[in-house]
């Protein structure tokens, strides 16, 4: 076997910009609300920016409101389909903790993200370690605006989360994050970006 053109590793970085709009911020985002907003801020940026979709995520402190780290969807600009806004997220905090397990030590942890995640980030939030979720909304919404297929979920997936010791909180900010899809809409018809569905969109049944 020819070895020579195998890759031996891989990864995505966080544009500048991200970081531009985290230094404009306090240190500590003190509640839900807040943190979704800048969640939604950052989501709002990404497809402007050439990175991905409409997605954001973030690993926050729950007492404390202190940002452990931001992510963004970088499908488009990394070429690699995991890099959803929440594998980004709990990948970069994972780093910068040093540890797998987000749920270790004395800080309490939860992910931050504009809608509930799709099939691959489910499965990536439940093995990260947070102890809690937090959502600004779920339903088919999110597929019928953007066009994204978000895969086969499970319909007692926040039963099954919250079995494992993750709380979840849902519709914060909600409309605000269908907004931000309703514009991402626009951005594609207006300038052809593309919707990064492997296969196509899942058939209806």
């Amino acid at each position: 076997m020819d070895v020579e053109g195998m890759p031996r590793g891989y990864g995505a970085t966080l544009p500048d910009w991200v970081f531009d709009e985290l230094a404009a911020l306090p240190e500590a985002l003190p509640g839900v609300r807040e943190r979704m907003a800048l969640v939604h801020r950052l989501a709002a940026r990404n497809p402007l920016e050439g990175s991905g979709g409409p997605f954001a995520a973030l690993v926050v402190n729950t007492t404390d409101g202190q940002v452990v780290a931001a992510g963004v969807n970088l499908v488009l600009s990394s070429g690699l389909s995991a890099t959803h806004a929440e594998v980004v997220a709990l990948s970069l905090a994972q780093a910068r903790v040093g540890t797998w397990d987000l749920g270790a030590g004395a800080a309490e942890r939860e992910l931050v993200v504009n809608w509930r995640p799709c099939a691959q980030c489910y499965g990536a939030t439940l093995w990260s370690g947070v102890r809690r979720l937090v959502i600004a909304g779920e339903g088919p919404e999110l597929e019928a605006l953007t066009g994204f297929d978000e895969g086969p979920m499970r319909e007692d997936w926040a039963q099954q989360l919250r079995r494992r010791g993750i709380e979840v909180v849902s519709d914060v900010l909600r409309e605000e994050a269908l907004e931000v899809f309703a514009g991402y809409r626009r951005l594609v018809d207006e300038r052809g970006l593309t919707v990064y569905n492997a296969r196509g969109a899942a058939p209806s049944i």
